[in-house]
């Protein structure tokens, strides 16, 4: 039977999930069920019908490093390689989507999510994840990138609408997606949570079907957040496949009545279980069973793996005098509860039960066993905590450390040092950039001794490092995977070069970054007052001191950037790169381009053009040389290395009006190893075509974008005084009325909402008039932070009913409630209890009775 044969009832029942990981199939048109799971650095594949946020059992898995660590590597073909391992994981735990990467822009260094994201750059952000997907997508597994779009905060994070000017979404928030769908071509992509200019991601024409559709050639599925689709009517008309995880069979009878009153065409529903039933098809693993483990020979094989993306991605901050690597018979004070209970990935949905766990304690004994004593070698001797996991102040703890790291044997004091469980997690942003204050305690006491001090960094984002200026070396580990503490000891040892970039800039003081004035949202409209100065952007068109640039990294190894050279027929760019050392390494190849605005006059001071960041990453490449090699590397240009999205104005990123275009006139382009250390440079120039002209651009277009003079940028001019601080990219004291002029229209916030609604979190209801609902906000909040403090770990499932709007009750309770009981319950959140409660209690058996009658038509009874 061919799918448009079924009833709309049961293509309807497509589009919703069976349960919370299961797709539903249709055996009477060969449709079979898949599933679907976490897995952006590890398939978290769980047992049973499991739960959203994993704390039931999983199958073991290779924990790889987070996506903000694989991203340090600059490496596509790394990420590559641990995706081919991801799918071949995921083949083997009968998992048919696979849930990631994740990609969206770091915004903000407070995000609690961000070690799940690659970048604040979209072009890394996306050859990342385009590297990854080609590898998952190559065991026949579909890969799903994630959280689509402009989903940059974790509070209210299913109750929040990004507020964006239609530019910055398109050439900052989107174009990591549309490289990834371009380059790897996904089979399925997730929704975020958000609004987006006040339309649901889920149910979003303008993103799902203009852009993502229209636009880039998408033809997969987009499946909603778990508990992320509001109407499944408008989902389904804007191109929203599925929804998950299991809203019962509500949804269905919507879909239902929609098409029989003739406001959904059948047309629109017919589209929809396509998708489903395409990956379906495309994802059928046979000779697979629900609950067959990893064999030992993948798991082993799959932990060298993770050890090599670890070891790629590792940044050397800091390498006072080559104190690193350590030399033979160096020995050690290893301080640090992080060395002895390793910390290598975050809380929430991505969590992972890892085949195998290391320590860097064990891993240096183990490397000392292994050395015997016919040779110098690197010693331990002793360990000390140093700090409590919970943060409480100890002062004995920190007695014990120094005094060990004082001895007459120690040549160098250890200190594993970062962030806790608590600070980065789904679920919650981070309340400062700073790591616990008993850790930057420990590594003053410990600078104090005149030892010098090597600070191996545990932590998924960037933090403060009050104590950089006096410790002697910064390894940057990141969050690093299950092998990451082997990783780390052979780095240090030198048996690895480190040669990883930041992929994110470090500021000096969490002050300096540019949304911090109004990150996160507190109510329920994230307006992205900075525009595109985002990262990198901002803190270099303002000229803002950062403690690591975007890029950075350092190395065993030593290179010259020596030679620039222009490509003779306009492609690329050649660029000669020696490593002047002994020691073989990699360094990372950036491009960054200026545009005619930036490149006309020196200084910041933009001339006439576009408005633009006064440079923007366009390309990159990472490069091993053997000792003293000297190679040339062809960089090339394509779409993205000059473009600009021309909007109209008074677009608000729903319309879609406006256009890619190319800006006429000199161009610079800038080579080197970082965004503030460029030491080689060319002009490049876009002309205009002429009448008859038979050369470039003759036809009047780049890469198929039309070239305009920069004269010709009327909206976001660089020469609108209407702009104020954002010509500049003084972002901070920009005012209403220079926001106006960047978005094209007024942007109000809403104040407090007097009445709450369906789509208002519960934590809202702490407001509420009534003394129920107001019980129920603070009693969970209470338990929140008690188990936090209890634990040192976050309560995720008190977090994720917090953040819910009762909207999302209905679509994660596998039909227990509808939307009428919806309606009922935000009475209740408004003071109306009893009357709610009637309600509530009477919507019940009418949903029950309703879902009886929806199953017997599914089973054909």
């Amino acid at each position: 039977m061919e799918l448009e044969e079924l009833s709309v009832t049961e293509k309807a029942a497509m589009l919703s999930g069976g349960s919370e990981w299961d797709s539903r199939g249709n055996d009477r048109a060969g449709i079979p069920s898949f599933v679907m799971s976490d897995g952006p650095h590890g398939v978290r594949r769980q047992l049973g019908e499991g739960d959203h946020l994993g704390l039931g059992a999983s199958k073991p898995a290779t924990c790889f490093p987070t996506a903000g660590t694989v991203a340090n590597s600059w490496d596509p073909a790394l990420a590559e390689e641990m995706g081919e391992a991801l799918g071949h994981e995921a083949h083997d735990l009968d998992v048919n989507v696979l849930l990631g990467p994740g990609l969206n822009i770091k915004r903000n260094p407070l995000c609690g999510r961000n070690f799940e994201y690659y970048s604040e750059d979209p072009i890394v952000a996306g050859r990342m994840a385009a590297g990854l997907i080609r590898g998952i997508q190559s065991n026949g597994v579909s890969a799903c990138p994630k959280h689509f779009a402009v989903n940059s905060q974790e509070l209210r994070r299913q109750a929040s609408n990004s507020v964006i000017d239609e530019r910055t979404m398109r050439e900052i928030y989107l174009t990591g997606f549309e490289i990834a769908v371009r380059e790897a071509a996904p089979m399925t992509i997730m929704t975020s949570y958000n609004e987006i200019n006040g339309v649901y991601a889920h149910e979003n024409k303008h993103l799902l079907q203009d852009i993502l559709r229209d636009e880039w050639g998408f033809d997969g599925m987009v499946v909603s957040d778990w508990g992320g689709s509001n109407s499944a009517v408008a989902a389904v008309k804007a191109g929203g496949s599925l929804e998950m995880p299991s809203p019962g069979l509500t949804s269905v009878r919507e879909l239902e009545g929609a098409v029989a009153a003739g406001t959904l065409a059948e047309a629109d529903l017919d589209a929809r279980a396509r998708e489903v039933a395409k990956i379906a098809r495309a994802t059928r693993l046979e000779g697979v069973g629900r609950d067959d483990l990893l064999k030992g020979d993948i798991a082993a094989a799959h932990h060298d793996v993770a050890r090599r993306v670890a070891e790629g991605s590792m940044v050397l901050l800091k390498n006072a005098d080559a104190m690193l690597p350590l030399a033979a018979g160096t020995c050690l004070a290893v301080i640090g509860d992080m060395a002895t209970t390793p910390r290598f990935q975050g809380s929430g949905s991505s969590k992972v039960n890892a085949t195998r766990e290391e320590n860097i304690l064990d891993a240096f004994k183990a490397r000392e066993s292994a050395a015997g004593t016919d040779s110098p070698s690197i010693t331990v001797a002793g360990y000390a905590a140093g700090y409590g996991r919970q943060g409480t102040a100890n002062q004995t703890l920190i007695d014990e450390a120094v005094a060990l790291a004082s001895r007459e044997d120690v040549d160098v004091a250890l200190a594993v040092v970062g962030l806790d469980e608590r600070s980065e997690s789904e679920g919650l942003d981070r309340s400062t950039m700073a790591i616990p204050q008993v850790q930057n305690d420990l590594v003053t006491a410990l600078t104090a001794t005149g030892k010098p001090v090597v600070v191996v960094l545990v932590a998924g984002s960037p933090v403060e490092l009050p104590w950089h200026d006096s410790v002697a070396a910064i390894l940057y580990v990141g969050l690093s995977g299950q092998a990451g503490a082997s990783a780390t000891v052979r780095a240090l040892a030198g048996e690895v070069n480190p040669s990883g970039h930041l992929a994110e800039t470090w500021a000096l003081r969490y002050d300096d970054c540019p949304s911090a004035g109004w990150y996160p949202a507190v109510g329920r409209d994230a307006i992205y007052r900075e525009g595109p100065f985002v990262g990198y952007r901002y803190y270099e068109t303002a000229g803002v001191p950062v403690r690591f640039p975007f890029g950075y990294g350092l190395s065993y190894s030593t290179f010259t950037y020596d030679a620039i050279a222009l490509a003779a027929d306009g492609s690329g760019v050649d660029v000669t790169v020696t490593n002047d050392s002994d020691v073989a390494g990699s360094t990372v190849i950036q491009l960054y381009v200026s545009g005619p605005s930036r490149s006309a006059v020196s200084g910041r001071t933009a001339a006439s053009g576009v408005l633009r960041p006064v440079r923007e990453l366009k390309g990159f490449a990472k490069v091993a040389l053997a000792p003293h090699e000297t190679r040339t590397v062809r960089i090339a240009f394509d779409r993205y290395t000059f473009r600009h999205f021309a909007a109209a104005a008074g677009t608000s990123g729903t319309s879609g009006a406006g256009e890619w275009r190319v800006e006429a006139g000199d161009w610079t382009i800038a080579i080197g190893p970082d965004a503030a250390h460029l030491p080689l440079t060319a002009t490049y120039t876009i002309a205009l075509p002429k009448n008859g002209d038979a050369e470039a651009h003759a036809d009047g277009t780049l890469f198929g974008m039309p070239i305009i003079t920069p004269e010709a940028a009327a909206f976001q001019s660089a020469t609108d005084p209407a702009l104020g601080h954002y010509l500049n990219g003084d972002v901070k004291h920009v005012t209403d009325a220079e926001m106006t002029a960047l978005f094209g229209h007024e942007v109000i916030a809403p104040g407090k909402p007097a009445v709450l609604g369906v789509n208002d979190p519960i934590s809202s209801w702490a407001s509420s008039r009534g003394f129920v609902a107001r019980t129920i906000a603070n009693t969970l909040a209470k338990r929140e932070r008690t188990v936090r403090e209890k634990t040192g770990a976050p309560d995720l499932n008190t977090l994720f009913i917090l953040n819910m709007p009762p909207r999302a009750m209905s679509k994660m309770t596998q039909g227990m409630v509808d939307s009428a009981m919806v309606d009922a319950i935000v009475k209740i959140g408004n003071g109306r209890t009893f009357r709610g409660l009637g309600s509530l209690i009477s919507a019940y058996f009418r949903n029950q009775s309703a879902n009886k009658r929806t199953a017997k038509e599914l089973n054909h009874e």
